[in-house]
């Protein structure tokens, strides 16, 4: 944050050095950034009273930049500065225009053993590739959730594609997450290490298992719902400010009832459905094989590509 944005901050209604001092921790490190917050939510995350919020949000919105609408061309033109991360197969890279799309978050769900992991695994090691490589040449930060990073699957695919193995996981920061709440914190906290490195992929493995977990019955959807959201949101901010892609990996229903929806209907609702720019749907065929079905996209239509599994990694 620049020292002018920082003044601007600290002048801005009912906001000195300590709440200048919070609001930077919370992740409000720009006039935009307060201008398009909701009261409620700048509350919460930056510990300070709703009434203060609103001014301070009020106040950001008359002298903030907070844009406005643009011809397409304009748009089309930065999205030029969009990557794509190579998967290691070339049929899962055609099924996603590309590869992993950065400043987007894509989705795998499936059932156990379906491949999700080892996709994630894939990527965190081939995003330090070279950009002719089909890489980003940058690091990756695994937020685990179900203690299932594995260093040594991450050698073998190294190997595999004959890089350093000590190199790529010195440049794989991982955390492991006890609960919903540390995993939303964590995600926030990304961005120091963000800050410090030059991170392009973000992986959440899994993205749904805490939250599943903790919230149970109906009575507790909403709320789950709503830090759902929230923690999604989180995600592809981090996305949008580091143009990095984003993989989560998700658990599917495993009872067809009305609040877990049909066996292959992944968990989280309409709140992951909606926030996830690329849905793909994971499930096991014969011989190491997996099936993937693009299942949702905003500009590629619903098809399905067949990889494989083994100890080299994802191949075709």
């Amino acid at each position: 944050m620049s020292e002018e944005e920082e003044n601007g901050i600290e002048k801005l209604p009912g906001v000195g050095p300590a709440t200048a001092e919070k609001l930077k921790e919370a992740g409000y490190t720009t006039l935009l950034s307060i201008a398009v917050e909701s009261p409620r939510n700048m509350a919460d995350l930056a510990d300070i009273g709703e009434t203060i919020a609103a001014k301070a949000i009020a106040a950001a919105k008359k002298v903030a930049d907070v844009g406005g609408f643009e011809t397409g061309d304009v748009v089309m033109k930065r999205r030029e500065e969009i990557g794509k991360l190579t998967s290691g197969s070339k049929a899962l890279n055609s099924l996603l225009g590309g590869g992993f799309e950065t400043q987007a978050i894509s989705e795998l769900f499936g059932e156990f053993g379906s491949g999700k992991t080892q996709i994630a695994h894939q990527c965190a090691v081939t995003v330090q590739l070279s950009v002719e490589e089909g890489g980003l040449d940058g690091d990756v930060i695994i937020i685990d959730t179900e203690n299932t990073f594995r260093p040594e699957r991450i050698v073998q695919m190294a190997e595999a594609l004959d890089m350093d193995p000590k190199k790529v996981l010195s440049r794989i920061h991982v955390a492991r997450a006890f609960n919903s709440h540390h995993q939303m914190l964590l995600a926030e906290k990304a961005r120091e290490i963000a800050d410090e490195h030059n991170v392009r992929l973000l992986i959440v493995d899994s993205l749904t298992s805490h939250f599943r977990a903790e919230y149970v019955g109906r009575g507790t959807l909403a709320d789950r719902q709503q830090k759902l959201n929230k923690h999604m949101h989180e995600l592809l901010r981090f996305g949008d400010i580091y143009n990095a892609a984003i993989i989560v990996t998700n658990q599917v229903s495993t009872k067809p009832d009305a609040f877990f929806g049909d066996p292959t209907r992944a968990i989280g609702g309409h709140i992951v459905g909606h926030t996830s720019t690329f849905r793909m749907y994971l499930r096991k065929s014969k011989g190491g094989k997996r099936i993937v079905r693009l299942i949702d996209s905003p500009n590629l239509p619903e098809a399905e590509a067949v990889i494989m599994v083994d100890e080299c990694g994802i191949r075709d």
